[in-house]
């Protein structure tokens, strides 16, 4: 036992086996004196029942009286009830982001992340997910370590990706196939709203006690207000007219057309088979939705589409690509190139979705009702149980799928009715129709007659 001094620990001698120098003034405080010459100055204390050594650092680039400074702190954590070895330890073992990003990829896979409705995600979510993870999350952030992260640092993500810095064109296994990664207000949202889902995950795990991406602030997506008006509708008829003559366009024009009668999403329209098309019970029995499997109403005007499609139908798709066994896949570029430079260039295929909910809701439909026709998590508590549709349900999905054609054809409808049977349903549609050819008629003549 000695007073730890630079003399003390210069005179030190190597021996063939470590050994320690305790100092004699602050219990705790020692040297390490290792076989290689090496000396490591470093504290000596129990906790939890063990023993417990905490490494302050080698000597020369600590002096004796800079880790006697540095024990004193330490010893006094030590007093409090800290466990300054093992906080260490832990700190050294903290994964990085990237590395909690490995492990929830993997349980990804694996069926165990859950969405909406405690289901595992699905496929399209997937591979968003894993974009969005592996082209703004790592890296920007990968480097860092999870339990250092704070909300400041979210905030600096969300920012990033709103001015594109992660912005990035990437080839992908596909021939010539190419991923354009883009920036902005919307993905810079669903990325943050990511990560905190994974911080939840990290939280679950015991990795971090607390989420710092809750209570970020992030830009509001406008495209989900879009909504279109009763002349963009008639806009949008014009151009799928204009569009359908050329033979390249014949299939896309007809799913946007299906899309804006029914209000379902994109994938489902494209991915709809015939064995989910129940035009008996006026209704689609969709497999697999972003709500898992739901039931869907249809209007008449669907399905008369349908019942004239399903004579020269030969596949399990409605909308065939190439080879019958295949889903349509040109759906996205012929999209863009029927929309660019259009008096509707920001229109998306949600907006027809938000635009048949929007139009339900004009015609004073209740909002259970327009979630029933949608899909929308609330208006499917029951229907699991659902087998036949109510008749207000058909008769809903008539009139706002009717009143919609008249909108894309350039009419409109000026007001709605219900009836039971078909032959009725669809004499009611014609009614609306000759009524508002009928209104249209008188108005001009009383314009004429001014």
């Amino acid at each position: 036992m000695a007073k730890l001094t630079k003399r003390v620990v210069d005179a030190a001698a190597i021996r063939e086996k470590d050994y320690f120098i305790w100092d004699d003034e602050l219990p705790g405080f020692g040297l390490r004196i290792f076989a290689s010459g090496k000396r490591s100055y470093l504290i000596q204390y129990r906790a939890a029942g063990r023993t417990r050594r905490y490494t302050i650092g080698l000597h020369g680039i600590w002096t004796a009286e800079t880790a006697r400074q540095e024990a004193k702190i330490q010893l006094g954590r030590v007093a409090q009830g800290d466990n300054p070895s093992e906080e260490r330890q832990l700190d050294h073992q903290a994964i990085t982001v990237k590395e909690l990003c490995a492990m929830y990829l993997k349980d990804l896979d694996a069926g165990l992340i859950l969405g909406k409705g405690g289901r595992p995600k699905k496929a399209g979510t997937i591979v968003s997910d894993v974009g969005r993870i592996r082209r703004h999350i790592i890296p920007l952030i990968g480097n860092r370590k999870v339990k250092d992260l704070v909300k400041a640092d979210v905030a600096k993500v969300l920012k990033d990706v709103m001015a594109g810095k992660t912005a990035v064109s990437v080839k992908t296994k596909k021939l010539r196939g190419k991923a354009i990664v883009r920036g902005g207000a919307g993905t810079a949202t669903r990325t943050v709203g990511l990560l905190g889902g994974i911080l939840t995950y990290a939280m679950e795990a015991g990795i971090i006690t607390s989420n710092p991406a809750h209570g970020i602030r992030k830009p509001k997506d406008n495209v989900r207000d879009r909504r279109l008006t009763e002349a963009e509708y008639r806009t949008l008829g014009e151009m799928l007219r204009a569009a359908s003559e050329n033979p390249k366009y014949e299939m896309t024009v007809e799913i946007i057309r299906q899309i804006a009668l029914t209000g379902c999403r994109r994938s489902e329209m494209i991915g709809l088979k015939w064995a989910e098309a129940d035009i008996d019970a006026s209704c689609i029995r969709l497999q697999e939705s972003k709500e898992g499997a739901s039931i869907r109403p249809i209007g008449l005007p669907v399905i008369e589409y349908l019942e004239e499609r399903r004579k020269t139908a030969t596949g399990p798709y409605v909308f065939p690509g190439q080879g019958e066994d295949n889903a349509f896949g040109g759906f996205p570029n012929h999209w863009r190139q029927i929309f660019r430079d259009s008096p509707l260039a920001d229109v998306t295929p949600h907006v027809l979705r938000h635009g048949f909910a929007s139009i339900a809701n004009d015609l004073g439909f209740t909002e259970v009702t327009i979630a029933a026709l949608v899909g929308h998590a609330k208006g499917s508590v029951t229907s699991k149980y659902i087998h036949t549709l109510d008749t207000a349900l058909v008769m809903a999905a008539d009139t706002i799928s009717g009143y919609i054609q008249g909108l894309l054809d350039g009419i409109e409808f000026k007001q709605t009715a219900y009836a039971l049977d078909r032959d009725s349903r669809k004499a009611a549609l014609s009614r609306f129709l000759l009524q508002a050819i009928g209104d249209e008629e008188t108005d001009e003549t009383e314009r004429t007659a001014a």
